[in-house]
C-alpha cells in the first residue's frame, strides 16, 4: 500500500469522523469516535518513517537483530534519548511515587486496622489499595532506569519483576474498580442483602482476581525483558522498550489479549454498572429528603467512571494500536505517544486513595482521626462526651420553656 494511499485513507476516515460530530451521539459513539482518532493519528505517524534512513523496516522499538542484541533505527535512539523518554516520564513516576507510597499504606492502615464493620466495598478498595502499594514500590527502580538514559542496570530478573508488577497493577486496578462498581449497583438495588455471604462472596472474588492476573502475567516472565541496543553510538540494555523481532508474534499476541480480556470485557462491565446506577437514582430523585444525597452520589458515580476512562482508555487504545501494527510489521513512529499512555495509566495508583476518601464518609473520618493520632477509644469518648453535652442541652433548654410556661400560667 503507497504512503499517497494511506494518507488519502486517513484523510477520509477523518472527514467522516468531522462530519459525524453534528449528530447527537451516544457516549459509546463518542468512544468509538476517539478510538477511531487515535488509530488514525498512530497510523499517520507510522507513514513518517524514514525509509531511507534505514536499511530495515522500525517496527516498534525493534530492529536488526544480533548475536549480540538488536541494532535499532535512527528514530528508535531519538526515543530513546529524547528528554520525554529521560526526563518527563521519570518524573511523572517521581510524582506517582511521593503521592502514591504514603497515600495507599495509610488506605491499607485504614481499612485493615479501623475499619471494624468489614463490608464489600471496602474489602475490594483495600485489594485495590494492596495492588497500587505493590506496584508503587518498583517505581524507583523505573525512576533509576529512565534517569540512566534508559540504561537496565540491575539485571534481567528485577526487569522481569518490574513489568510484571506494571501490568498485573494495571489489570488488578482495573478488575478491582469493575467489582467496586458492580457492589454500589448491588448496593443501591438490593441495600436489604445479607451483608456476612456478600462478605464472603468479595473475600472469594478478590483471591480469583490475584490468582487470575498472576497467571495472565506469567507469560511476561518467560521471554527476555531486556535487549542490548548494539548500536555504537547507542550501547545500553533496554528493559521492556526494545522488542526482538524473533519475539514479535509472542509479544502482540499477549498483549492484544490481555488487552480484550483485562480491558475491553472489565470496561463494559463497569460502564453498563454505572449507567444502571444512574438509572436507579433518577428514579428516586423525587422524594425531595434525599435529593441532595443522590445528587452527590450521582456526581461521585461521574467522577470515578471518568478517571477509570481517562486513565486506562488511552494506554490499553495505543497497546491495540501498537501491537497490532508490530503484528503486521507496518512502520510505526507513535511509540512516544504510547508509552505517554501508559505513564497516565500509572496515574491511577496515586488517585485512587482519593477515590476512597470522597466515597466513603468513614473512611474519611477515619483518616482525620488516624491524621491527628486519635485512637478508636479517643474517639468513642469524644462522641459519648458529645452526645451528652448535646443531650443535656435539649434538656436544659426544654427545663426553661417549661418554667417559662408554668411562670406565665
Amino acid at each position: 500500500m503507497s504512503i499517497s494511499h494511506r494518507l488519502n485513507t486517513s484523510s477520509q476516515a477523518s472527514q467522516i469522523l468531522l462530519l459525524s460530530s453534528s449528530v447527537n451521539m451516544t457516549f459509546d459513539q463518542h468512544w468509538m469516535k476517539l478510538i477511531a482518532l487515535l488509530a488514525c493519528f498512530e497510523l499517520g505517524l507510522s507513514n513518517k518513517s524514514g525509509h531511507g534512513d534505514d536499511v530495515y523496516s522500525f517496527r516498534g522499538l525493534t530492529g536488526n537483530e544480533t548475536a549480540e542484541g538488536v541494532e535499532v533505527s535512527k528514530t528508535a535512539q531519538m526515543i530513546l534519548r529524547s528528554r520525554l523518554t529521560t526526563v518527563f516520564l521519570p518524573i511523572v513516576y517521581i510524582v506517582v511515587f511521593a503521592v502514591g507510597l504514603p497515600t495507599n499504606a495509610m488506605a491499607i492502615w485504614v481499612f485493615l486496622f479501623r475499619t471494624k464493620k468489614k463490608h464489600p466495598a471496602a474489602i475490594y478498595m483495600a485489594n485495590l489499595a494492596l495492588s497500587d502499594l505493590l506496584f508503587v514500590i518498583w517505581t524507583p527502580l523505573k525512576i533509576a532506569y529512565h534517569f540512566n538514559g534508559n540504561n537496565w542496570i540491575y539485571g534481567e530478573g528485577l526487569c522481569k519483576v518490574l513489568v510484571g508488577f506494571f501490568y498485573g497493577n494495571m489489570y488488578c486496578s482495573i478488575f478491582f474498580i469493575t467489582c467496586i462498581s458492580v457492589q454500589r449497583y448491588w448496593a443501591i438495588v438490593h441495600p436489604l442483602s445479607q451483608n456476612r455471604r456478600n462478605n464472603q462472596l468479595a473475600v472469594g472474588v478478590c483471591g480469583a482476581i490475584w490468582v487470575g492476573v498472576w497467571l495472565l502475567t506469567t507469560p511476561l516472565y518467560l521471554y527476555d525483558q531486556t535487549v542490548r541496543v548494539t548500536n555504537p553510538d547507542l550501547y545500553i540494555i533496554t528493559c521492556h522498550d526494545v522488542t526482538r523481532p524473533s519475539q514479535n508474534n509472542m509479544a502482540s499476541g499477549y498483549f492484544l489479549t490481555m488487552g480484550i480480556v483485562g480491558f475491553v470485557f472489565p470496561a463494559i462491565v463497569c460502564v453498563v454498572a454505572y449507567v444502571l446506577m444512574l438509572k436507579a437514582l433518577r428514579e428516586t430523585m423525587t422524594d425531595p429528603s434525599i435529593t441532595n444525597n443522590r445528587h452527590r452520589a450521582v456526581v461521585l458515580i461521574i467522577t470515578v467512571l471518568v478517571m477509570f476512562l481517562v486513565c486506562f482508555t488511552p494506554s490499553n487504545i495505543m497497546l491495540f494500536v501498537h501491537y497490532s501494527l508490530l503484528l503486521v510489521e507496518l512502520d510505526n513512529n507513535g511509540y512516544g505517544f504510547y508509552i505517554t499512555t501508559l505513564c497516565l495509566a500509572s496515574l491511577n495508583s496515586c488517585l485512587d486513595p482519593f477515590v476512597y476518601y470522597f466515597i466513603s464518609e468513614e473512611f474519611r473520618d477515619h483518616v482525620k482521626n488516624t491524621l491527628r493520632c486519635r485512637s478508636d477509644r479517643t474517639v468513642k469518648r469524644m462522641k459519648v462526651s458529645f452526645s451528652a453535652l448535646k443531650f443535656s442541652k435539649k434538656s436544659s433548654t426544654y427545663t426553661s420553656e417549661s418554667g417559662n410556661t408554668q411562670s406565665s400560667s
